[in-house]
């Protein structure tokens, strides 16, 4: 653990974490990260040694100019504090890239900092690429292992089983350490995952508003939801294809009340995405 500044007396913090690559479809749970960095103002506060967990011939450092100087940056996962998020509670914000190795050890250096600062609860992000449709509400899907949990947030049992993220991981981690886990995924279309969706994000942020009872600014995120539904819309209207599409998963969502939003039908479709990514291997 790298400490860029002293980590200061937390008021039970509860931690919410993403990370790009496998568990992020269309960049929404980091996307989402990097939104309460912004509206909550979240100073960093330490980052994990990046030669510990990655591989720089595929997370390759980058050349930047700070103040007319060139400097190398080692891209990693950070650790940031918000203070000042309108909670009860101090947030601890986790941004950081699926590790290349050494998961065990990655997981285990998170959770033992979380719990030096008091944390008891844990939120992981994650985002799926998945059959719904870009003109309907983006299904967000909340799940815990832990019975309290389940029945205090009102949540979905996970009962997935396959291959699985650093975000499963992480969050089976956090229940191991003693500390409340909770995993919001998002389903985003599969025909327009991607490219960064904000909607997807503004889903991700609307159910943390929920489970953590606050209001969270959403900034350009509505906007910026609508842009991204217009441009999906331009490219139905030039393929026919993807517009007879389109509408055959509007009209099973319809007609079946949303059947794709329920918890058992994203759970399906989580797993059918993992298990084709575990056969293709990392992306």
């Amino acid at each position: 653990m790298i400490e860029l500044e002293d980590v200061p007396e937390l008021n039970n913090p509860v931690v919410i974490a993403a990370f790009e690559g496998w568990n992020d479809a269309g960049e929404a749970a980091t996307a989402a990260i990097d939104h309460l960095v912004d509206v909550w103002d979240a100073d960093a506060i330490a980052a994990l040694d990046p030669e510990e967990y990655y591989d720089f011939q595929v997370n390759r450092p980058r050349v930047v100019l700070e103040d007319g100087r060139r400097r190398i940056h080692w891209r990693t996962t950070r650790i940031l504090v918000a203070r000042s998020a309108g909670l009860d509670r101090d947030v601890i914000l986790i941004q950081g890239i699926e590790p290349s190795f050494r998961w065990r050890a990655f997981t285990i250096e998170l959770m033992e900092f979380a719990q030096e600062v008091g944390a008891s609860t844990v939120f992981t992000l994650g985002a799926l690429m998945a059959d719904v449709a870009h003109t309907r509400p983006i299904p967000v899907t909340a799940t815990s292992d832990d019975d309290d949990v389940i029945h205090r947030f009102d949540l979905e049992p996970s009962r997935y089983e396959g291959p699985t993220g650093i975000v499963g991981v992480l969050a089976d981690a956090a229940t191991q350490s003693g500390m409340q886990s909770l995993s919001c995924w998002a389903a985003v279309p599969h025909y327009a995952g991607h490219s960064p969706s904000p909607k997807a994000t503004l889903a991700l942020i609307s159910r943390l508003e929920e489970l953590l009872d606050a209001t969270i600014p959403h900034g350009d995120l509505t906007d910026g939801a609508k842009a991204w539904e217009r441009g999906i819309n331009e490219l139905a209207d030039t393929d026919e294809e993807v517009a007879e599409y389109v509408q055959s998963l509007e009209e099973a969502q319809d007609t079946a009340d949303l059947p794709e939003a329920s918890g058992d039908a994203i759970a399906r479709e989580f797993e059918r995405y993992l298990r084709r990514r575990g056969q293709e291997g990392p992306g």
